[in-house]
């Protein structure tokens, strides 16, 4: 994990730097749009999505709290956006009740909202051990591969898949119990999107 690095990086955005933009971009991208791949299931849908992530970022620069994971906040909107896209398509087949466990109104970037639900994952996350934390950061948040993470934190790929298997119960369950702070989703995707390969 290099969260000096993503820190140093924030505060270069504070000052409308397009060059720290382009490294966070350069660092997430393909992490960001596997995860909203993997909810929405259409190539064109999650690029759009993808590149309004960034856009947000941008937009929303002199906002963001470098003390924050920014990887998390990254996280936090794309899965927003995603939901939202999959709502209004349920609405669009007019099959809304088919989700029930998507209950609120679609949330387009809400910088208050991302913070809560942002919190709510580091909560999860910072209860982790040393160890799991760096690996679920590096495999969830980052999109390493278990034989990046395996190299980076010198361990087995064998290691890794335990200690992420093990980081990604904790976190659903801590999810789940504080289901109610997830305001945008229902549990169920949420846990899905953190527990899927």
């Amino acid at each position: 994990m290099n969260l000096n690095g993503d820190k140093d990086l924030v505060f270069c955005l504070h000052s409308d730097d397009i060059a720290a933009f382009d490294i966070l971009y350069q660092k997430y991208h393909q992490a960001i749009y596997r995860n909203i791949f993997k909810l929405t299931k259409d190539d064109d849908t999650a690029r759009d999505i993808l590149q309004d992530v960034f856009v947000a970022l941008w937009e929303k620069r002199a906002d963001i709290n470098p003390d924050q994971s920014v990887s998390g906040w990254l996280f936090v909107l794309s899965f927003n956006k995603s939901i939202s896209y999959l709502r209004k398509k349920v609405r669009e087949a007019a099959v809304v009740n088919t989700l029930p466990f998507i209950e609120m109104e679609a949330d387009n970037g809400d910088l208050q909202l991302i913070d809560e639900q942002y919190y709510l994952l580091q909560q999860a996350i910072d209860q982790l051990s040393p160890q799991r934390k760096k690996v679920f950061t590096l495999c969830k948040l980052e999109g390493k591969s278990y034989e990046e993470a395996a190299e980076k934190l010198n361990l087995s790929k064998h290691t890794v898949k335990e200690y992420l298997g093990h980081a990604v119960v904790a976190v659903k369950n801590h999810i789940k119990e504080h289901h109610t702070e997830w305001k945008t989703a229902g549990v169920v995707l949420a846990c899905y999107w953190i527990g899927g390969n």
